[in-house]
């Protein structure tokens, strides 16, 4: 048993090249309400991303909270059950009915075909989640929000960098919106955004997250505070110096892992075949029955050697008690999400992840892999 193999590991760049912004956040003396650095991050940001605008927040959920007001949804939202709590958290903190739709077996994300037999006269929006970083279809999805005339809001926490026909899934949809989390492809230790298309929107946006201030006695709408400090937007713009590298470091990862994996029996992965450019946030792989042991078992079996995988996305929001009771959370109804949330392990990748730590993982899963199978042991 070796060191302790987490499934990721915050990106931080050298601490001595944080030093000097840290000093002119000193001189300035400007902590927040859109300082330097902000303006300076959301520019940066909108350029790199290939998007038109930026809204800085100080964490992706308060940024999925802000995104619902600002297009003023109301009713039913059809989402998926198969997320971090947060994408649904953020409807009944707005007074919206989630409407749970099943999940695409290939990609992990809603199934554009089980969205239209959901909508109803109450249904104003759809809240799709780029899961892993896959794009969701959304040219179904926009095709079916034309036609009902309803909103999409991208819940869009895994997809930084991600883009397909050579440009950024953050333009689709009405918003999309990121997550700066620690745990993710990009962070500033805590924050997000909102992405936006038009500076009408952005000027609503903003309004909103400082309290609707229109200016310094002008209150123009019931806004939050959900501003990012100069701190994390200091912190962001080193990042993006080595965001790049990252994320060719986390390819080479997930490449290993494709190649190490593919002949282990009971064990998929998703592959992208170059339909688009992914940003490996997560390396998940299913197992089947095929396999000796049962997932949860498997889990628990390499958590005693010291290697830290995560069952994500388990359990479906949809199964937590402030939904279960909702008609479209019955299991028999998404028997797609309900299958992977049993199958689903996301292996460890980060940037700083050692190649033998990587072949411990490898080794690991194919050692049980070549275990009699014990009538598939359980945890």
């Amino acid at each position: 048993m070796g060191d302790k193999i987490f499934v990721t590991s915050p990106l931080l760049p050298p601490l001595e090249e944080f030093m000097p912004y840290l000093q002119k956040i000193w001189q300035n003396r400007i902590l927040t309400n859109g300082g330097e650095f902000h303006q300076e991050l959301e520019e940066a940001l909108a350029r790199y991303l290939g998007v038109k605008y930026v809204c800085l927040f100080a964490n992706g959920t308060l940024a999925l909270l802000t995104a619902l007001q600002a297009l003023r949804v109301t009713g039913e939202v059809i989402t998926t059950p198969y997320s971090f709590v947060a994408t649904s958290h953020t409807l009944l903190w707005n007074g919206l009915t989630p409407v749970f739709a099943d999940i695409d077996p290939h990609t992990f994300n809603i199934d554009p075909e089980r969205i239209e037999e959901l909508i109803t006269p109450q249904t104003t929006a759809i809240m799709p989640v780029h899961c892993y970083g896959i794009p969701c279809n959304v040219d179904k999805i926009q095709q079916l929000a034309d036609i009902y005339g309803l909103k999409v809001i991208y819940d869009a926490a895994h997809a930084f960098g991600v883009r397909q026909n050579e440009t950024s899934i953050l333009n689709h949809g009405d918003l999309s919106v990121l997550s700066f989390h620690a745990t993710k492809v990009f962070n500033t230790f805590e924050g997000g955004a909102i992405i936006c298309h038009d500076s009408r929107t952005k000027q609503r946006i903003d309004y909103l997250k400082n309290f609707g201030f229109a200016g310094e006695t002008r209150v123009v709408a019931p806004g939050i505070n959900a501003k990012m400090n100069e701190m994390e937007a200091a912190f962001g713009l080193l990042q993006l110096q080595y965001i790049d590298s990252a994320l060719q470091e986390r390819a080479a990862i997930s490449k290993r892992y494709s190649e190490a994996l593919k002949d282990i029996p009971g064990v998929t992965f998703f592959d992208p075949k170059d339909r688009f450019e992914w940003n490996h946030s997560y390396y998940p792989i299913l197992i089947d029955d095929s396999f000796p042991l049962s997932r949860d078992a498997l889990y628990e079996a390499l958590k005693a050697e010291d290697v830290y995988c995560r069952r994500y996305f388990y359990p479906l929001i949809s199964s937590f008690a402030m939904y279960n009771h909702l008609p479209s959370a019955v299991s028999d109804k998404l028997p797609v999400a309900s299958r992977l949330a049993e199958q689903i392990l996301c292996l460890p990748i980060y940037p700083g992840l050692k190649i033998e730590d990587q072949m411990r993982v490898i080794e690991t899963l194919r050692r049980y892999a070549t275990i009699p199978s014990l009538n598939r042991q359980v945890a």
